[in-house]
């Protein structure tokens, strides 16, 4: 049987044609018996494709449905069997990727997008849309396992997002900085501004509880006047508030578990949180308990006047203006006494779990007491913390021993 040939009088092989425009076509079956067609401009070029084609269905790879999924598509997969999920970190998710992927990166073909693709998109999220650098890894979390999920069902080779956080973060100044404590000075000045300024009074007891628990600022929203046992002085946590995005509702509070397992735990009440839940109650009596009922709960100890529970950012804004406006005042001051200025750097309530995490790392060596208290489901992120702060407390002690070891 005499061989086909193109044009310019090359053998053509099983499977390849040469069309009447002068392209150049390779034709094939998958595993599943479904005819494709891949194009050429050249017989070299053809053939390229062919030796792809062929790797691909050596490795068991699914190429050609590959090249019809967008990243879209296989999310939405990878998505719809996440059934471990609690509600509120499904919507976090969706409303993450939604809002950052899907009218963007999401749209493209998920065979085509390489390691250098994902990192040229993490990087325009972080440089030209000013993407904080957790968001970027709240990104990145859901991303690495759609492409996980690709590659174990064939459709790509290997994980094109695979090290690229790892470069990122190695090359990005913004994964560097740390969420630091307040260091004692800081925390003595931020808290005699707080307890001495009638215009901020109403804050005293949640701040004073955050700085005295380490709790998540959700954890301490969501406690209820049952949680809390006087007799024993004992704090229990078991639950959560939240503040999630729903479609079509804007933000609504809901109250969930916490965030690990670890997370429910008892905390006992120092002094100083003890009074302050006692100065809330005589608050309430005053004004009126909260009459909040969410998801079942009620009875939440820290609301606001009309009865409605704080959310995270009302806390976060109030603790904003106290240290702005001690920091103006303390510049004033600073200025008429000629002295340098006790600033107060920006904070969160996040910072105030991280201030007390430290305070009882510099009072307490056990680090299972430590990880227990602040619930840590990882040991080495209470032990992260201890090394951090043993650090700087080591310095400290150095710098009090010049003069007094005898060196010779």
């Amino acid at each position: 049987m005499a061989s086909r040939k193109d044009s310019k009088g090359y053998a053509l092989r099983t499977g390849e044609t040469q069309r009447a425009d002068g392209r150049y076509c390779f034709s094939y079956q998958d595993k599943r018996g479904k005819r494709h067609y891949r194009y050429a401009k050249t017989l070299v070029a053809l053939r390229d494709i062919e030796k792809e084609v062929r790797r691909d269905m050596e490795d068991g790879l699914d190429s050609a449905h590959a090249d019809k999924i967008t990243l879209n598509e296989m999310y939405d997969k990878y998505m719809a069997q996440k059934y471990n999920l609690k509600p509120s970190t499904r919507n976090n998710y969706i409303y993450c990727y939604d809002h950052f992927v899907r009218d963007t990166f999401g749209k493209r073909r998920i065979a085509t997008i390489k390691y250098s693709d994902v990192k040229e998109f993490y990087n325009w999220l972080m440089f030209e849309q000013g993407m904080k650098a957790n968001t970027l890894d709240n990104v990145h979390t859901q991303l690495h396992p759609t492409f996980d999920l690709a590659v174990r069902d064939d459709l790509i080779r290997k994980n094109p997002s695979d090290g690229v956080m790892t470069e990122i973060k190695k090359n990005s100044a913004a994964f560097k900085r740390q969420r630091h404590a307040l260091t004692a000075p800081q925390q003595k000045a931020f808290m005699n501004h707080l307890c001495n300024n009638y215009e901020f009074h109403g804050w005293e007891p949640v701040i004073t509880v955050l700085l005295g628990t380490g709790m998540r600022i959700g954890e301490c929203l969501g406690l209820c006047w049952s949680d809390l046992d006087f007799e024993k002085r004992i704090i229990k946590v078991c639950k959560t508030l939240i503040y999630r995005p729903e479609p079509n509702n804007g933000c609504v509070v809901h109250i969930s578990t916490p965030k690990t397992e670890a997370g429910e735990r008892t905390i006992p009440m120092i002094d100083e949180v003890y009074d302050a839940f006692l100065e809330e109650y005589q608050i309430q009596k005053v004004l009126g308990f909260g009459n909040n009922e969410i998801d079942g709960f009620s009875g939440f100890v820290f609301s606001t006047g009309e009865g409605n529970v704080y959310t995270p950012e009302s806390v976060n804004r109030a603790i904003k203006r106290i240290y702005e406006d001690y920091n103006k005042k303390e510049e004033e001051t600073a200025k008429k006494e000629n002295r340098e200025p006790l600033l107060l750097p920006h904070f969160s309530c996040h910072h105030l779990r991280h201030t007390f995490c430290t305070r009882l790392c510099e009072n307490e060596s056990n680090l299972k007491v430590i990880q227990s208290v602040m619930g840590h489901s990882d040991i080495q992120t209470t032990m992260d913390i201890y090394a951090e702060c043993t650090a700087e407390k080591k310095q400290e002690v150095f710098a009090t021993l010049n003069g007094k070891i005898m060196i010779k």
